[in-house]
């Protein structure tokens, strides 16, 4: 197993001290090139980092294996609230398999979704399509296999981002390469795949969208409706006849099967493509952004009118896009409403490459109204280097897209290449940058930072005492809103109680955790109080109902 290093206010020196500190930072140490694709937020706010690492001789064997592989696993490691490793696992074929997406589920656990190039073999259950295939593994909360799944034709298919449903099932989104003796038939030469799923990882749907030219699927979103939100950078254009269905074949992987084309038309080399899919997997719309150069689509959030759009942009003010271009590639957003109508758009520059990985929307706590935008990426230099090149960088906007501030996160040397991976909001107002530092060329460290800023804790409507899901079935989770005294010296502790109606008391627990998951299997239907004492006295209560 690689050894995880621990070090607080080591890596960054930070712009702005005053409003901002490191609460911790964990280095996962490699001798390899490891690829880190995510950082997943449980809901009880625990983090999974997950990415595709080769196993070294010091690495722990892959899980359920009695052998090690020399290519590419999926590589998962469990951090706490306080940045502690909880457990390390890798799911391994005999071959590369790369993980793209996870997803936290409102059971507790996580599904992963990658590319598989391997057969059957070590943890892999089911034999390879052919070419590369989805490989989807569900796990539970401790990392131990429920069940998986490989998805897959003739050709290459990839997996590249994944979200549940409502219903407790799954949407997975992914590119394929289109053959004439493949199940799949597309339109270009690199086409969209998604499916729905039931919980159990049952396929209920397939669709496959595409344009003549090539098409990628680049992040996905869960929609208010049930459905999702298909971002896609586009290279193709449009083709030119009526849509069509594909009539269903017998087999497990091909029932309610749709195809359809792309009808709209690039502005430019490449455009933000975005497919607007209801709960039942069918299209209810697709838009087209961009100017007459390459805009790359990266990243998509919700709103409260609509949806968040960003990427980077090298288009001058053309096509539909009314930003003008500063300097390189800027960072490009565009503001939607559910119908896909642009309600605002603007570009923001650093001066050189810029590259969008990451973009969390603040809501207000009806979550009726978003009242700022955080931006995360890093630079690479085109031409000249910066001081600020390849260091992670912060943007914060308010809700109509003005910039309010911004700021660098540096490394420990400027010989080193760091780039961001991914950054994500906690609902306290902390921040989670996750990325890669590189030492030298082929070992990339994984590198996680949590961040505590003024500026944005002071934008966060905390609530002293939450409780969700509520109703509840079998676990609910408390989530504490005190701060600290200022200057108080303690560190954060909490007593939790829960009371039926007359007044006994059912379960009592002590948490550092500003979130707790509690039991209420065992509770009988009806309502319940909950109550909070932190250890500098300041109490409050809630009604918990069991369904």
């Amino acid at each position: 197993m690689r050894k995880l290093y621990m070090s607080a206010f080591t890596m960054c020196t930070i712009l702005s001290i005053s409003a901002q500190e490191v609460v911790w930072q964990k280095d996962i140490k490699s001798s390899t090139q490891d690829f880190l694709s995510q950082v997943t937020t449980t809901i009880d706010q625990q983090y999974l980092i997950s990415g595709s690492s080769i196993q070294t001789n010091n690495s722990q064997k892959a899980v359920g294996s009695s052998q090690q592989n020399n290519g590419y696993d999926f590589h998962l490691v469990k951090l706490n609230q306080q940045g502690e490793e909880v457990w390390e696992k890798y799911f391994s074929g005999q071959n590369h398999d790369f993980l793209s997406a996870t997803v936290a589920t409102q059971e507790g656990g996580f599904l992963l979704a990658g590319t598989s190039y391997s057969g059957k073999g070590l943890d892999k259950k089911e034999e390879s399509k052919g070419g590369s295939d989805i490989w989807l593994v569900r796990i539970n909360e401790f990392g131990d296999e429920m069940w998986q799944k490989t998805i897959g034709s003739s050709t290459d298919e990839e997996a590249k981002a994944v979200v549940q449903t409502t219903d407790l099932g799954f949407f997975v989104a992914g590119s394929f390469v289109s053959a004439q003796d493949s199940q799949y038939k597309g339109y270009g030469s690199k086409d969209i795949l998604v499916i729905r799923l039931d919980k159990n990882g049952g396929i209920a749907s397939q669709i496959v969208l595409g344009g003549k030219g090539l098409d990628e699927v680049e992040k996905m979103i869960p929609t208010k409706d049930g459905g999702v939100l298909v971002g896609i950078y586009s290279r193709s254009s449009a083709v030119q006849s009526k849509k069509y269905n594909v009539p269903s074949t017998e087999t497990s992987d091909t029932r309610h099967f749709t195809s359809v084309q792309k009808n709209t038309e690039n502005f430019g080399e490449g455009d933000y493509w975005l497919i607007k899919l209801n709960k039942d997997g069918k299209l209810e719309w697709e838009k087209n952004f961009g100017g007459k150069g390459d805009d790359h689509l990266r990243t998509l959030s919700l709103t409260s009118t609509g949806y968040l759009v960003g990427g980077e942009s090298r288009s001058e003010r053309s096509g539909n896009k009314t930003s003008g271009l500063e300097e390189g590639t800027d960072i490009w957003l565009v503001s939607i409403n559910e119908k896909g109508e642009e309600i605002w758009q603007k570009s923001y520059n650093f001066k050189n490459r810029d590259v969008l990985m990451g973009m969390s929307v603040i809501h207000s706590a009806d979550d009726k109204s978003s009242k700022g935008i955080l931006l995360g990426g890093y630079t690479q230099a085109e031409g000249r280097i910066e001081v600020d090149d390849e260091t992670f960088w912060m943007l914060y906007l308010n809700s109509e897209g003005k910039e309010e501030w911004r700021k660098h996160v540096k490394g420990e040397s400027r010989k080193r290449e760091e780039r961001l991976s991914d950054i994500k909001l906690n609902r306290d107002g902390s921040i989670i940058l996750a990325g890669t530092s590189a030492e030298e060329l082929g070992k990339e460290n994984w590198k996680i930072v949590k961040l505590g800023d003024k500026q944005i804790d002071q934008l966060i409507e905390k609530q002293n005492i939450k409780i969700y899901p509520n109703p509840v079935s079998d676990y609910a989770y408390v989530e504490i809103g005190f701060d600290p005294s200022t200057g108080s010296g303690q560190s954060f502790e909490a007593e939790i109680n829960l009371f039926d109606m007359s007044g006994r008391q059912l379960q009592s627990l002590k948490t550092k955790n500003k979130v707790t998951k509690i039991n209420t299997q065992n509770l009988i239907q009806g309502a319940y109080l909950v109550t909070i004492k932190t250890n500098e006295n300041k109490t409050a209560n809630a009604k918990l109902i069991k369904k």
